[in-house]
């Protein structure tokens, strides 16, 4: 299950996008303990904490019961998903456009709200953070999916997306519970605006919160992204680590929402797929298509959504 927020005024600018996925199927033997204490800034290896080493074989549980209920699927769609120009032009509208988490920090409306089409304008830099507590070869394994990843972003927008060492404004934070003093510091360091309620996010997660992103934008351009933060427990096991990558980067390039429609897709809260598929492809190419414009609503990007969607399908228009 995938639970997504939508608040308003991250890192002091005019948007905050939050998607945090859950699952309360399975219960955990995880105890409050304290949390070891973080030089400022280091991050050099430290063994993860007793607590962070149980809530890492809690997750094992949470895949493998994925995995057995025939979920979690990496084949990205196949002959049983298939799809057509309408189904495609009808699963951007509701994710591109629509959050089912309007406004407030804390709702429990699932009312959708029409909102207008966000992404970035200027060229996206993309960096890996880690915590102390990730071990250098999972840092190694990570850096290299996040870049591969980030050049797949880049075939399918035609947008430049790249990775970065300095001046990156999408920075991906893999980090345990034990590194919860090093991510705040950090943060704060990133964006000195940023307010307490956005640093609170990233303490005390509940188990229930798999991963999220928020990104932000100015006030004289607030569908226009600037800056964005995801971030990934580095408690996961493989699979679950990297799906949390492709989905939180994917989102925090412009598609906030989840539709139970949408198929073959990880934008669905039913976790039949773990990796982007041919149809999220398809998505990523549309937002950046230079015939949409940040700012649209649905109503407007509607008959440009359906002519773009057919191109894509080789579908007559």
């Amino acid at each position: 299950m995938r639970l997504r927020r939508f608040l308003g005024h991250g890192l002091g600018a005019a948007a905050l996008l939050i998607l945090a996925n859950c699952d309360d199927a399975l219960e955990s033997s995880i105890a409050p303990q304290a949390r070891p204490s973080q030089p400022q800034l280091a991050n050099a290896y430290v063994e993860p904490s007793a607590a962070s080493r149980d809530l890492a074989r809690y997750y094992q549980r949470v895949e493998r019961d994925l995995l057995t209920r025939g979920l979690m699927r990496t084949d990205g769609g196949g002959p049983d998903t298939p799809f057509d120009a309408d189904d495609l032009a009808r699963n951007f509208e509701a994710i591109a456009f629509y959050s089912e988490y309007p406004g407030a920090a804390v709702s429990g409306s699932s009312q959708r709200t029409s909102g207008r089409l966000s992404r970035w304008s200027g060229p996206v830099r993309i960096q890996a953070e880690f915590g102390p507590s990730v071990s250098p070869d999972q840092r190694a394994a990570d850096k290299a999916q996040i870049q591969a990843y980030t050049e797949r972003m880049s075939s399918l927008t035609g947008h430049p997306i790249s990775t970065a060492t300095r001046n990156a404004n999408f920075h991906v934070f893999v980090a345990s519970d034990d590194d919860t003093e090093f991510v705040q510091t950090r943060l704060r360091q990133l964006f000195p605006s940023i307010g307490q309620a956005q640093l609170n996010l990233f303490q005390d997660l509940p188990r229930s919160f798999y991963c999220f992103v928020f990104a932000s934008a100015s006030n004289g351009a607030p569908n226009t992204y600037t800056g964005a933060v995801a971030l990934v427990r580095a408690e996961h096991p493989d699979l679950m680590r990297l799906s949390c990558i492709h989905e939180e980067i994917a989102q925090g390039l412009g598609l906030p929402n989840d539709s139970p429609r949408a198929r073959p897709s990880i934008f669905n809260d039913d976790d039949e797929f773990a990796l982007l598929t041919s149809h999220d492809e398809k998505l990523l190419t549309m937002l950046y298509d230079p015939r949409l414009k940040p700012g649209m609503t649905a109503q407007e990007a509607a008959p440009v959504v359906r002519i773009i969607a057919r191109e894509l399908m080789g579908q007559s228009l």
